[in-house]
């Protein structure tokens, strides 16, 4: 599936699905971006990476297969290699592509994208707080950590989504199934710890004069479900202890993935306790409050932290942004229907690429003095254009 990118909607971006051409020079000397990954978050860092002159390329099917991919970036010789989704083939990163510089690198790809690799890294060797945590590779398996654990627990996928929430024996070979089908892979069954909130934290890593950079985002607070976010606020209220330990917490995972550009990290707070839990290098739906919130959202950071620009981290507003249920009907985009919806104060919207919306119409976003009236504002919006069905 394609990200809604359309050959001529840009002088600079061209939707590619691998056809053989010659190498991409721009005559006038502006930077060439491989952008690997489809979506709107895509979308969006493609538009930033164009407002800052860079020539993008989107690179939307086929990013599994490693010699596809290898044939791309060698036919198209980019200054820069991004990626944005965690379905692209390694290996074909991991190969000596000369004058092209990867962001994120290849092995914080290959991490991020695996939850085992990446709960080892961060509890097994950089001693950081999880909750506890089993990887295991079968039912039986996971049978026996739920009668060694207790009830309940969240069961993940490796890589992926299919949460699950195991509250007892009959839920196990369920949760196994959602989590990898009829496929002998593995899954992380973790403690359900009590916390008050999850956050994301956004650190944009670049390099300074004498050496790496970091520098936070206010903390962004979200509800989820079947880890996909549902909605998000920033800031996210904490003590000045727990902004000090998730500040650590990221700085740590951060150092040792490498590579620059704009990490989410993943974190569970309860009080002053701070636990990690996930990191992402290439932008999170939570990061959608940020086209309001802040003086550059997450997109525009992403964009200089890859071109080697300046960045400014500054929050402008509390803001919150609402996922649109497109219902299953598919959503209404009448002038009404958003003129509607565009009333609430301060408000405003991103619709999603016709052929995704599936999944939701778009997003809706708003600003306000504090963050419960904030979130407010985008649900309001987020329901003016919800249809539902009437089918019942």
């Amino acid at each position: 599936m394609t990200d809604g990118f359309s050959e001529g909607q840009d002088d600079r971006t061209t939707a590619l699905v691998l056809p053989p051409q010659t190498p991409s020079h721009d005559p006038d000397g502006a930077p060439t971006v491989l952008l690997l990954g489809s979506g709107e978050l895509s979308r969006e860092l493609a538009t930033a990476l164009r407002h800052l002159g860079a020539r993008v390329i989107a690179v939307e099917e086929r990013l599994a297969d490693a010699d596809e991919l290898a044939g791309a970036i060698q036919q198209h010789q980019p200054q820069f290699v991004v990626t944005a989704t965690d379905a692209v083939a390694v290996e074909a990163l991991s190969h000596d592509h000369e004058g092209t510089e990867l962001v994120p690198s290849a092995r914080t790809v290959r991490l991020t994208a695996d939850r085992e690799a990446l709960r080892r890294l961060a509890a097994d060797e950089l001693g950081l707080p999880t909750a506890p945590f089993w990887f295991v590779g079968s039912v039986g398996e996971l049978q026996s950590v739920a009668a060694h654990a207790g009830y309940p627990l969240l069961v993940k996928p490796v890589s992926g989504r299919g949460h699950s929430v195991v509250s007892g024996p009959d839920d196990i070979e369920p949760a196994w199934q959602r989590a990898v089908g009829n496929s002998a892979g593995r899954v992380m069954a973790e403690t359900v710890v009590d916390v008050d909130f999850d956050v994301t934290l956004l650190a944009v890593r670049k390099e300074g004069p004498t050496g790496p950079v970091l520098e936070f985002c206010s903390p962004i607070g979200h509800r989820d479900a079947d880890g996909a976010v549902l909605e998000s606020w920033q800031p996210q209220q904490m003590s000045d202890a727990a902004v000090d330990a998730a500040k650590s917490i990221a700085a740590r995972i951060i150092k040792a993935l490498g590579g620059r550009g704009v990490f989410g990290v993943g974190l569970m707070i309860k009080g002053d306790e701070v636990y990690f839990s996930d990191v992402t290098a290439h932008p999170h739906p939570s990061v959608w409050v940020t086209l309001r919130s802040q003086r550059l959202s997450a997109f525009e950071l992403h964009a200089r932290a890859i071109l080697g620009l300046p960045v400014d981290t500054m929050m402008m507003s509390p803001a919150a942004a609402h996922l649109i249920d497109a219902g299953h009907d598919g959503g209404s985009l009448t002038v009404d229907a958003l003129g509607g919806a565009l009333r609430v104060p301060e408000s405003d919207l991103r619709i999603f690429a016709p052929q995704r919306r599936s999944a939701a119409l778009g997003v809706a976003l708003a600003t306000a003095p504090d963050v419960a009236a904030a979130r407010d504002r985008a649900r309001q919006v987020a329901n003016a254009l919800t249809v539902r069905d009437s089918r019942g």
